[in-house]
């Protein structure tokens, strides 16, 4: 029997003890006011991880995905948000039946950012996601980058070759280049620096009250 010795036990110990005096995250409320996504998703209910494959999905849930909360985030939640809603209506979206096409190519800007976002929410990927199991529930093939559409992204129902295309515009209500540069710029004080987290989530928080300015939907 593999015996251990008393001064692992107690490092053990310790940082056990340690680990229980973290704090639970805390994060801005106005996360909880954000809608929900909530998908249907076979898979899960074939391997029962959900109850008939019912995926309720938050915002926080996509900033504990992503490591963080910004205008980036905040609009691939947004375009995925309002655009299954068009797509589906009242339907519940099938989540893993659903074609993501966005324009910009995967080494522009934070495109790689909108399209984990986007993947985590629809399960869509290129090469990286689920194989399949008995030619079911396949997730690659479903995430193309730099397509020929004119909005920024467009999402396709696999079951009726139904498209939207969703555009982006958070320059409408906020400016996050003026808000970093007030933080990491030549003109950065340290008051500024100290009020960037709060201004920055504010800033996020805009974003959503003032969805039906920075989201446009195009049905095809």
């Amino acid at each position: 029997m593999l015996q251990v010795s008393a001064d692992k036990r107690i490092r053990c110990t310790r940082k056990w003890l340690t680990l229980r005096k973290l704090k639970m995250m805390e994060y801005p409320k106005f996360y909880d006011e954000v809608e929900h996504i909530v998908l249907q998703d076979d898979l899960s209910k074939f391997l029962g991880a959900s109850e008939e494959g019912i995926i309720d999905l938050s915002y926080l849930d996509i900033v504990k995905m992503a490591g963080h909360s910004c205008a980036t985030v905040a609009g691939a939640y947004l375009m995925a948000l309002k655009g299954l809603q068009t797509l589906y209506g009242t339907d519940l979206p099938k989540r893993g039946k659903i074609k993501v096409e966005l324009r910009e190519s995967l080494s522009d800007g934070n495109t790689g950012v909108v399209a984990q976002v986007l993947s985590n929410i629809t399960g869509a990927t290129a090469d990286t996601g689920f194989v399949g199991i008995d030619a079911s529930f396949n997730r690659r093939g479903l995430l193309f980058f730099g397509t020929s559409i004119e909005s920024n992204l467009r999402l396709t129902r696999l079951d009726t070759n139904r498209s939207v295309e969703v555009s982006y515009m958070p320059g409408k209500v906020v400016n996050s280049g003026e808000i970093m540069q007030s933080a990491v710029g030549p003109g950065a004080t340290e008051e500024s620096k100290k009020s960037f987290p709060h201004r920055w989530q504010e800033m996020v928080h805009s974003i959503f009250e003032n969805a039906d300015k920075v989201i446009d939907l195009k049905n095809i």
